[in-house]
């Protein structure tokens, strides 16, 4: 036992150390992480166009709280939008083989930052965002490490057809209901009383992000086919081909759809400019389908992997709407910021 407990602590400190080293000591290899091109390659890899899907994710759960200050939802909002980001850069460092033939582009593969440094500020930034959320809940604590958790292990079921899609997406479906734990007074055997029409509606709510992220997850897959059969990831696509693929992905998009609607339908009487954004993202969502089916090029893959992601921000936008008609002036700047951002990216065929 204490030559375990001795291991132990020997290969955390090497793992300490080797955080360190790949941060701090001088490798002129890769920029200073005190330096400008650092900062700006880093935030190229968290994909700022986004921070949205896991901003409009957390939304959802904050809308739902009927009284909450407005700095309590400023302090919420920031580490939820900030999520995705971080959490995308801490993936990055785990898939730097289908990438390097996918997203050559990307810093971490030009070699302009190392995948030490990415690890470290990533993690660094999740443990921040985690203690701001658990600042308002300490609660939310347990969620954070179980999606940081999640982060950590989804390059190998990435890499199975089965796993993929539903592992990403309980992580981004975690968002909700981290939001929606900001009100101290909200217990987990709420989120299961489906007789109360707010548990209900929070429960299916959380759903159809769930599955509205899947339908991204599996979209992108479409974009990485090639290098993904090269690096022996058996996504969906690879394994069963771009028809099925496809269809598949009609299924899940079906689902989020069935299940925002059905929100909306809970809460019908409130307002209809919910109703009215349910049906926009309806309609990009189908049109997004519908342009997958027609094409087999990867690389023309990307216009209906954005119209997902729109639907997905969209979906979640006539859910916040519908419950608070207040915040339409914030939805919709959110909106065009996204639309803003998604336009600058630097690579157009990487959604």
């Amino acid at each position: 036992m204490l030559a375990v407990s001795k291991n132990i602590k020997i290969s955390t400190g090497l793992i300490l150390l080797n955080l360190l080293r790949g941060c701090f000591m001088p490798n002129y290899r890769y920029a200073d992480i005190l330096s400008l091109t650092f900062w700006k390659a880093f935030w190229s890899t968290m994909r700022p166009y986004l921070f949205f899907v896991s901003g409009s994710a957390g939304l959802v759960g904050l809308v739902f709280i009927k009284e909450l200050g407005d700095v309590r939802i400023a302090l919420a909002f920031i580490p939820l939008f900030l999520s995705y980001g971080l959490g995308q850069a801490l993936t990055d460092c785990f898939q730097m083989d289908t990438d390097a033939l996918s997203s050559p582009y990307r810093p971490l593969i030009k070699g302009i930052i190392s995948r030490w440094q990415v690890l470290s500020v990533s993690l660094a930034g999740l443990t921040l965002a985690i203690l701001i959320m658990v600042y308002l809940n300490p609660v939310i604590l347990v969620f954070g490490v179980i999606a940081v958790i999640g982060l950590l292990t989804y390059t190998p079921l990435k890499r199975t057809w089965w796993g993929g899609p539903f592992w990403n997406s309980w992580i981004v479906a975690l968002l909700p209901v981290m939001g929606r734990f900001v009100d101290r007074d909200y217990s987990v055997k709420e989120i299961i009383r489906l007789g109360d029409l707010h548990s209900l509606a929070f429960l299916l709510a959380v759903l159809a992000i769930f599955f509205g992220y899947a339908n991204f997850v599996v979209m992108g897959y479409f974009k990485d086919i090639s290098a993904d059969r090269k690096t022996g990831y058996k996504t969906f696509p690879v394994v069963f081909g771009w028809k099925a693929a496809a269809v598949y992905s009609d299924v899940i998009a079906l689902l989020a759809a069935v299940l925002t609607g059905w929100v909306l339908i809970l809460f019908r009487e409130q307002n209809i400019l919910g109703i009215s954004i349910f049906f926009i993202a309806v309609a990009v969502n189908l049109y997004a389908q519908i342009k997958i089916h027609q094409t087999r090029d990867e690389n023309k893959a990307h216009g209906a992997i954005a119209n997902v992601v729109r639907s997905f921000i969209l979906y979640c936008a006539a859910i916040t709407v519908t419950l608070k008609i207040n915040w339409l002036v914030f939805i919709v700047a959110f909106y065009l910021f996204f639309e803003l951002t998604l336009k600058l990216r630097p690579e157009k065929r990487q959604v």
